[in-house]
């Protein structure tokens, strides 16, 4: 697959509902999406349309960049979002949600800020993680469990900065 899709969680599917409609460009709020100010179908909404929709990408002006991490996809913005009361122009899709790519404030920092809790931080790697919704739904005999957390990191591939934002999943228990 070509785009951001083969970095989008394959459960994604499962969260959106059947028949709904297409995407409108015009009604992305990335900021909402990178502060977890979003839900679970509303995030699967706007990733099914980039990943299969032909032209998704320039439709929003944005650009692919390079992000020297095949875990991560790299976009610049045409214009500056304000996150975390940050300005960036740069974004990263994980396998699970956006992020967005910041300067000048250290990932402990940001995280402290945040109130995520540190699983690692050590000079070398931060990586944190503050839950923002966790609940299980049974349907049919099986339970649906969605989560949506808040993480700040740091990745070898974009020394000097920090990634901030939110993972959206949907998983089959």
């Amino acid at each position: 697959m070509r785009g951001p899709g083969r970095y989008l969680a394959p459960l994604v599917l499962l969260a959106t509902p059947a028949g709904s409609q297409e995407f409108d460009p015009a009604s992305l709020d990335i900021a909402a999406l990178i502060e977890c100010r979003a839900d679970v179908p509303a995030y699967n909404e706007f990733a099914i349309w980039l990943s299969s929709a032909p032209g998704a990408v320039e439709a929003l002006g944005w650009k692919k960049l390079v992000s020297g991490n095949p875990f991560l996809s790299q976009y610049a913005l045409p214009a500056k979002i304000r996150v975390f009361d940050r300005e960036t122009d740069s974004i990263v899709f994980t396998a699970s949600g956006p992020m967005a790519v910041l300067d000048g404030i250290a990932a402990p920092d940001l995280a402290k800020a945040l109130d995520v809790i540190a699983v690692i931080s050590t000079p070398e790697k931060f990586l944190g993680e503050k839950v923002v919704v966790k609940s299980t739904e049974n349907t049919d005999g099986s339970a649906f469990s969605t989560n949506i957390t808040l993480n700040v990191s740091t990745v070898d591939s974009h020394p000097g900065k920090t990634l901030a934002g939110c993972s959206y999943t949907v998983e089959i228990e």
